[in-house]
């Protein structure tokens, strides 16, 4: 939230248990542009900022992109769509 967005969006998740988590954003194209979190967390609540950038700094064009979150190499996996205007 929110969405649309410009510059920033949240992403939130909850961990009950100690798990792998994967967060990256996607382009309509199915590339991938930013991982956001690639490690293993702690049972807790998280909030993930992303400023429309991709993992070398640079802005992304307005459009359509996802992210997938992923917990425990795909117990859980969950895609959805954002918005970015500049």
């Amino acid at each position: 939230y929110p969405n649309p967005f410009n510059p920033m969006t949240t992403i939130s998740y909850r961990l009950p248990k100690t798990a792998v988590v994967s967060l990256k954003i996607y382009n309509l194209l199915g590339q991938q542009v930013r991982t956001l979190v690639d490690e293993v967390e702690k049972p807790g609540y998280y909030t993930i900022h992303w400023d429309g950038r991709d993992d070398q700094g640079l802005e992304l064009p307005s459009g359509v992109y996802f992210y997938r979150l992923r917990i425990d190499r795909d117990k859980f996996v969950e895609t959805k769509k954002m918005l970015l205007l500049r």
